[in-house]
């Protein structure tokens, strides 16, 4: 066996959270190590957020011409899959992570390529290429594997060999048709983006709507924008089988049978923690890891372990991931530098030590057609939370801003109040170019900037940012 060696900080997980949280230790003046046995830059880099964005960017772009007149008779041709597949293979450096590694060493983070599993407290164990290693981590152990697809219980479904979101992002083929089940974010960016590349698709979804967390309005528009698309939406329905048949699928929908040549499964996450060692700190293998605000794991004696991004539940979104990074990481090296500990003033909420965004602040944005743009607290969560609430409406397409945008601009908006304190506790957007709109929204949100004082932040003329004076305006200042 090898000799042991020590760093301050283990991380297990190389993607953009574990580099994350590696930095900020680092920066803090601790020495720490990251294992990883895949690619480093994770799942975002190369099989989630880069190639799906990189994959819907030629949609928005042929879109956004078609919806501008003058700019429309331009337009004389599907878009080019090869040429679409070809820019996505740049945006992941065709899956090499040389890149990724050079940032880390610049950070001066050691890289340990293997797989590595809990031996213990402040123990990892990596089975590398040459050999075991053993690390010991002096101060912590971060946990920053992140989340796989899950397989629904769908008989048929798990001996289908499906793609999951990793395959369809990583396609080099489009299939002339496809099945997509799941109408979640990753559903639904997906469907689109294979539609304009030529599939035919077919997209199941089991609840009533599209995007079943958000306010439902998204849901309704974004529908109405799949159907013009040809995307043939099944909502409110259940697969009670899966079948291969040739070389496509066959689902069962209520006894109808619907067939595709490729089937996608993108019906949620779950946590990559069956074989990280668990067990040896007394933690269930394949559970999601429980944390406090400072990313530390409930359960286990001694605060040294801790968890961030996916794997802890919280907020599967690779920015919220990058926040707890940041959070947890500058916590750890103050700990170590003794300037703070678990309860003293440090963790009062939207303290530097505390992740309090993830709880009624998280931004997100699903980068479909129209864009669907949400931070904090829907309608019926804001109730459910026993606030009292008024809840302002107003189409986007009535900006002028908005109308310069697109002809027949599209799209809606919703602020949430709560009227005791008179501040936003929520927002949502669809439409063109709604992703834009969102961090103002975050920002009104986390600072809980009073109405009163968000009336004075005047929005540039003409621009799509004017639905902030128009929602004020509605709600009555």
């Amino acid at each position: 066996m090898a000799d042991e060696r020590v760093f301050d900080v283990v991380v297990i997980g190389a993607g953009p959270v574990g580099e994350n949280v590696a930095d900020r230790a680092t920066r803090g003046g601790l020495s720490a190590a990251v294992v990883e046995n895949e690619l480093v830059g994770g799942e975002c880099s190369y099989w989630a957020c880069m190639p799906s964005k990189a994959l819907l960017r030629p949609l928005h772009a042929r879109l956004g011409a078609l919806r501008v007149d003058g700019a429309r008779q331009s337009v004389t041709a599907d878009l080019d899959a090869d040429a679409v597949l070809a820019r996505r293979d740049g945006f992941t450096n065709h899956w090499d992570d040389g890149g990724q590694v050079e940032w880390l060493r610049g950070a001066g983070v050691e890289l340990v390529r293997g797989h590595g599993r809990l031996a213990g407290p402040r123990r990892v164990h990596v089975a590398t290429r040459s050999g075991p290693q053993r690390l010991k981590a002096r101060r912590a152990v971060v946990v920053a594997t992140g989340s796989a697809g899950a397989v629904p219980p769908v008989p048929g479904l798990r001996e289908a060999n499906a793609w999951t979101t990793r395959e369809a992002t990583s396609a080099h083929e489009v299939p002339e048709s496809m099945l997509v089940l799941g109408g979640g974010a990753a559903g639904c960016e997906l469907a689109q983006v294979f539609r304009s590349l030529g599939s035919a698709v077919t997209l199941v979804e089991m609840a009533e709507r599209l995007l079943p967390a958000n306010e439902p309005f998204v849901g309704e528009l974004l529908g109405q924008a799949m159907q013009a698309m040809a995307v043939d939406v099944r909502t409110g329905r259940a697969v009670t089988s899966v079948e291969r048949e040739g070389h496509g699928y066959v689902l069962d929908i209520g006894g109808e049978r619907v067939r595709g040549r490729r089937l996608l499964v993108a019906a949620g996450r779950r946590p990559r923690t069956d074989d990280i060692g668990l067990e040896t700190v007394g933690l269930a293998p394949g559970s999601w890891l429980e944390v406090d605000d400072s990313m530390a794991v409930e359960g286990v004696d001694g605060g040294w372990l801790f968890a961030v991004g996916d794997v802890n539940r919280r907020a599967l979104l690779t920015h919220q991931g990058k926040y707890q990074a940041r959070v947890c990481g500058d916590y750890i090296a103050a700990l170590a530098r003794g300037e703070a500990k678990p309860g003293d003033g440090a963790l009062a909420p939207w303290g530097k030590y505390r992740a309090t965004a993830d709880h009624a602040a998280v931004p997100q944005v699903v980068f479909t057609d129209p864009e669907v743009a949400a931070v904090g607290l829907t309608q019926a969560q804001a109730r459910g939370a026993g606030l009292d609430v008024e809840v302002v409406d107003y189409e986007l397409g009535d900006v002028a801003g908005a109308a310069l945008l697109a002809d027949g601009y599209g799209g809606r908006a919703r602020m949430v109040v709560d009227r005791s304190r008179e501040v936003v506790v929520g927002a949502t957007f669809v439409g063109a170019g709604a992703s834009e709109l969102v961090h103002a929204a975050t920002v009104a949100v986390v600072g809980e900037v009073p109405l009163e004082r968000l009336w004075h932040a005047v929005p540039s003329y003409p621009t799509v940012s004017e639905i902030w004076l128009r929602l004020l305006e509605t709600y009555g200042l």
